[in-house]
């Protein structure tokens, strides 16, 4: 497989895991999933998903109205809040990610050897950890 047809298959399989994900975007999955990790802040959230803090702002804002998402105030940073999943935010996430599995067992049956390209994603996944984390020292 060559670089081009690697980018084209993941954004294809993107595209396919949206369809699945029901009426939760793939941005907005990522965020809810970001804050679910553990990243508390907006900024953290940003950093981890290389985007920049307009655009996390303006889906966090989407999310809150959506009642899936609180902001909390940090006790001693009157600039900074924290970012808590909903009940309802969580069982969205859950929900969207049960079905994404789902899809993604779908697609990996009709690949040879699905258990290993299954094991490569989770492997890229941490490589793309290991890259917002280089890319967050540098800045």
């Amino acid at each position: 497989m060559t670089d081009v047809a690697a980018v084209r298959a993941v954004a294809r399989l993107a595209r396919v895991l949206e369809r699945a994900s029901g009426d939760l975007s793939m941005a907005h999955y990522r965020v809810l999933a970001a804050v679910a990790d553990g990243d508390e802040r907006a900024s953290r959230v940003a950093a981890r998903l290389a985007l920049g803090k307009p655009t996390i702002s303006a889906s966090v804002d989407a999310l809150c109205r959506r009642g899936l998402l609180t902001r909390e105030d940090v006790v001693h940073d009157q600039r900074a809040t924290t970012l808590r999943l909903t009940d309802a935010g969580a069982t969205a996430l859950h929900a969207a990610e049960a079905a994404m599995t789902q899809r993604l067992a779908q697609v990996l049956a009709h690949t040879t050897r699905g258990a290993e390209a299954g094991a490569a994603l989770r492997r890229i996944g941490a490589g793309l950890d290991h890259y917002a984390a280089s890319k967050a020292r540098q800045s």
